[in-house]
């Protein structure tokens, strides 16, 4: 989410971050956008059906004037009538290269695997879990003795950068399409 925020003001940046919104009151990421001016909204999930949720967020993203939701460290699968009316307009970054290890653990599947490099990718979201049309990846080589731990501190570097990269692109496309 910082990675997005500061790479939205950049003079070439074709994208304003209107809201930050969370299932998690404590999200270090509100704070930041507190600190930022950036408007925020938190609902927790905890104790309410899945549909009363999703309007809850897509209200917040409506009222806010978003035109696209850039998911980050968002861990709540969204309900399908969310997903199909942001379709083409929601993305997901996701710590693998896709379609290799979707879901949790990528960086142990990976090492356990044997792979020459973890990385990450920022796709589409859609109803199937981490399937949506990949819109950008960055390798990231797995080197001799890796964790996940230390793999994964080098995959989120990568994630800055390659996220501000393909939401800016996306709306590029989605804009002249």
């Amino acid at each position: 989410m910082a990675a997005l925020l500061y790479a939205s003001r950049l003079p070439t940046s074709n994208y304003e971050i209107v809201l930050v919104a969370s299932n998690r009151e404590d999200a270090k990421g509100l704070t930041l956008a507190r600190a930022e001016g950036i408007a925020t909204f938190a609902q927790s999930h905890r104790g309410m059906e899945r549909d009363a949720h999703d309007a809850a967020m897509e209200q917040a993203a409506q009222a806010a004037g978003a035109d696209y939701i850039a998911l980050a460290g968002y861990m709540r699968i969204l309900g399908t009538a969310f997903v199909e009316r942001w379709s083409e307009r929601m993305l997901n970054i996701h710590p693998s290269l896709l379609p290799r290890y979707k879901g949790l653990d990528t960086h142990g599947r990976a090492i356990a695997a044997g792979d020459m490099h973890g990385g990450v990718s920022v796709h589409l979201v859609t109803a199937d879990l981490d399937g949506g049309e990949v819109l950008a990846q960055m390798p990231v080589a797995i080197e001799e003795g890796d964790t996940p731990e230390t793999l994964e501190a080098r995959v989120r570097f990568a994630e800055h950068q390659v996220y501000p990269f393909a939401l800016s692109r996306h709306i590029d496309r989605h804009r002249t399409s």
